[in-house]
């Protein structure tokens, strides 16, 4: 062989040696990157989780004790199923599909072992969530975490993947229904625009009507003096009076205890013999002159406060005793109590 052939045979040797190293470099990558595919969080959408949550139309959950469905209309208007006519304030559900279409779970873990301690064997509540496409996303919940803070669960039924996920999402499903009662707002009652506060008491033997208190507003010409007489008597200064007022400005709204109650619950909570009955005439800040009551039942078990009702809704809300005790102890024995 030739010098000049073992030169050509060298150099060809050489260039097959540089395509076998870069062969190998490229292989190298590909093994890399597919081993790092298993180990990433999947990003939302890559999950069965819709990227958008007005993608969803459906929520169901069962948080353990209590199941709860809600459906959105084409409006965008979520309902209960439970009863369609109740006004539902959405913040809880769109809380937890926000929390869906932004799926971050704290770890990822695959393995026997991580699905073996995870308790989803026996789930402890679930949950499902659809699009009008039929697209379905499913979470089972299994054992908290030593700190309690986080779960074990499942994200549609993968049973090679364990989630730990902080329980942010199962606190939201824990919330009662009645708490997602979208609450009235009460009109603004400053003593400037009350015209008149009537406290009817309970009948003391069923037959006769109870005690009646009318408190009537009295306003100087500048409106900057208010004067309040009952029976013809100036009662501004009594103290029970200014504690009524007090109380009758201050009133809000801040819980729903029954939607469309039976009868029974009716009778049980006191309302077909109300406790009081408070009436309250008043000018808007338009000057149009509005009234409302508000019907007095029972106490609560606890003793915290009162049914309640507004005007002639059904629903019963609840009012603190701190709210109540004065116009309870002018319902019972008037002003001179």
């Amino acid at each position: 062989m030739t010098w000049r052939e073992r030169r050509i045979v060298t150099i060809l040797s050489t260039i097959l040696l540089i395509l076998m190293a870069a062969l190998l470099v490229v292989l190298g990558m590909r093994y890399r990157a597919s081993r790092d595919i298993g180990k990433e969080d999947p990003a939302p959408g890559e999950t069965g989780v819709a990227a958008d949550q007005n993608a969803y139309t459906s929520l169901q959950y069962d948080n353990g004790s209590t199941t709860l469905s809600f459906t959105r209309d084409d409006n965008g208007t979520w309902t209960w199923d439970g009863s369609r006519d109740f006004p539902l304030d959405d913040t809880v559900i769109t809380s937890i599909l926000e929390l869906l279409t932004n799926w971050k779970p704290q770890q990822t873990l695959t393995g026997a072992e991580a699905v073996e301690k995870s308790g989803l064997s026996e789930p402890v509540a679930s949950l499902t969530a659809a699009t009008a496409s039929g697209a379905v996303t499913t979470v089972l919940f299994g054992n908290t975490t030593t700190d309690g803070n986080s779960y074990y669960v499942r994200l549609n039924g993968d049973e090679t993947t364990v989630y730990i996920l902080a329980d942010t999402l199962y606190q939201l499903m824990k919330v009662p229904v009645y708490d997602m009662y979208d609450l009235p707002e009460l009109p603004e009652l400053t003593e400037d625009r009350i015209l008149s506060v009537t406290v009817q008491g309970a009948s003391p033997d069923g037959d006769q009507p109870g005690p009646l208190t009318v408190l009537t507003a009295q306003r100087a010409e500048d409106d900057t003096v208010t004067t309040w007489r009952s029976s013809g008597a100036n009662v501004t200064d009594m103290p029970l009076v200014q504690s009524l007022l007090e109380d009758v400005t201050a009133l809000t709204i801040t819980r729903c205890v029954d939607f469309d109650p039976s009868d029974e619950a009716a009778t049980f909570c006191g309302f077909d013999a109300p406790a009081a009955k408070l009436d309250i005439a008043y000018t808007t800040e338009g000057g149009a002159q509005q009234a409302l009551r508000i019907t007095v039942g029972e106490r609560l078990p606890d003793g915290s406060g009162r049914y309640i009702r507004l005007g002639d809704d059904t629903t019963l809300f609840f009012l603190s005793t701190e709210l109540l005790d004065p116009l309870m102890r002018i319902a019972a024995e008037g002003l001179e109590g």
